[in-house]
């Protein structure tokens, strides 16, 4: 008997496949922008200046930003300040946990009038709003957004310090001519390229709408800083993935350059969840520059691809030598895990295939995706709405398709930037003839 209940607890203990545990352990989890763990806090003028008109609009601007995010308890909780002469809580941080409520009770929030003391609303939600979050973990994100149409009547760089101190990401959003540029930086995070934004008026705020929203999820999913960049967010796949460790070093595209040679031997496979723990944004530049040689050149292999636990392709990049295409692939509902595929033939791309050092770009934005090679525009083709991707399967680079078999290719750079704006500025400096014409 005894043998009988120690062999039936030690099958309890080591065994807990046997009891149903995996049942919520092998369940895959989407992480992206709506999944973040943010706590958000609006920060809105509500001076004199304003009027209501213009505060009503205000109003819509933060509806329409917000329904990017699953408002809930596990993931962004919203709180809202408005402020004049003294800053009025309106909505405490994390009492609404759905869309729904918090939407309406945005609608309701009355317009003050007085003075603008921006700084003491800064300080009000740094030392009164943020803390009284009350979630069971703390929130991996504390977001500040500050609209504003005018100059502070008092000191705003004390407070901005203070919220800073507590690490409270600060985003300065100015609307009209009566704004300094001078203290919305001095609010502001750093870079004000990335922390700073300007509406001229408040009829034609919904115009950076898109713009915020890409920001504040850049800073939910993208904390990360590419090495080597003036802070620039995003993953460096040589690094994140280690090609730069396990593979040979070989000469790459420039006397200057180094590649690292990918051999069949080699697996460049990694968790989803180590190289993207909170997903993907909704808008980013994917860059490669590589040298495919034959017979390389002449298969079909996925460059890089993200699988889900099922194996549905997420998120692929993949190379077709054998009609000289390249194939952009998403999923496209959240349910059925659908995919869908872009392909770009044009004849400019085939040059990809020419045993000679390219780089190849992709802009990823919502409704959209543009393919460039050596900085000269390919193909823009448009895309359905892509979902947050499953986190628990699997990353994979320089992979035969449908097999696990490495494929020998070179490789320079492996890059995903969060920021959309990158796309100008990665021009494809490497390749020697794109150098040779800029010296010329």
């Amino acid at each position: 008997m005894k043998k009988w209940i120690l062999g039936s607890v030690l099958t309890w203990m080591f065994l807990p496949h046997l009891r149903g545990d995996n049942l919520v352990e092998d369940v895959d989890v989407q992480a992206g922008c709506s999944t973040a763990s943010n706590d958000l806090v609006y920060i809105i003028d509500g001076s004199s200046s304003v009027g209501t008109p213009d505060f009503d609009l205000a109003k819509r601007w933060l509806v329409n930003i917000t329904r990017g995010f699953d408002v809930s308890s596990r993931h962004t909780q919203v709180g809202v300040v408005q402020y004049s002469d003294t800053p009025r809580l309106e909505i405490p941080l994390g009492k609404h946990l759905s869309s729904q409520e918090l939407v309406g009770a945005i609608n309701t929030i009355g317009y003050l009038g007085g003075n603008t003391q921006t700084g003491r609303a800064i300080k009000f939600a740094t030392q009164h709003v943020f803390p009284s979050s009350n979630r069971t973990q703390p929130a991996r994100n504390r977001i500040a957004v500050v609209l504003t149409d005018g100059r502070s009547q008092d000191d705003v760089v004390d407070a901005a310090v203070e919220a800073k101190a507590q690490n409270i990401i600060l985003f300065a959003v100015g609307v009209g001519n009566e704004i300094t540029n001078s203290e919305l930086v001095s609010m502001a995070n750093n870079p004000p390229s990335t922390y700073v934004l300007y509406a001229e008026d408040y009829s034609s705020i919904a115009n950076i709408r898109d713009a915020m929203e890409q920001k504040l999820c850049e800073e939910s999913v993208c904390p990360m800083q590419i090495p080597g960049t003036a802070n620039v967010k995003g993953f460096e796949l040589l690094s994140r993935m280690q090609i730069d460790m396990k593979a040979k070093k070989v000469q790459g595209s420039l006397m200057s350059e180094t590649s690292y040679l990918l051999s069949p031997r080699l697996d460049l496979t990694d968790s989803t969840r180590a190289i993207f723990p909170e997903g993907l944004p909704p808008s980013y530049v994917f860059v490669a520059t590589l040298r495919l040689k034959s017979p390389t050149n002449h298969l079909k292999l996925d460059l890089i691809r993200v699988l889900s636990q099922d194996g549905l392709k997420q998120f692929a990049v993949t190379l077709n030598g054998l009609d000289k295409s390249v194939i952009f692939t998403s999923t496209t509902t959240s349910v059925n895990k659908k995919e869908q595929c872009v392909i770009f033939n044009d004849r400019g791309i085939k040059r990809l295939f020419d045993s000679e050092w390219h780089q190849l770009k992709l802009l990823v934005k919502p409704r959209r995706i543009i393919c460039y090679l050596d900085d000269m525009q390919i193909e823009e083709q448009l895309l359905e709405p892509v979902f947050p991707i499953y986190i628990k399967g699997k990353i994979q680079v320089a992979k035969k398709v449908k097999m696990e078999a490495t494929v020998p290719i070179e490789i320079q750079k492996l890059r995903l930037y969060c920021d959309p704006e990158q796309s100008e500025k990665e021009t494809a400096c490497e390749i020697y003839s794109v150098v040779s014409v800029m010296i010329l």
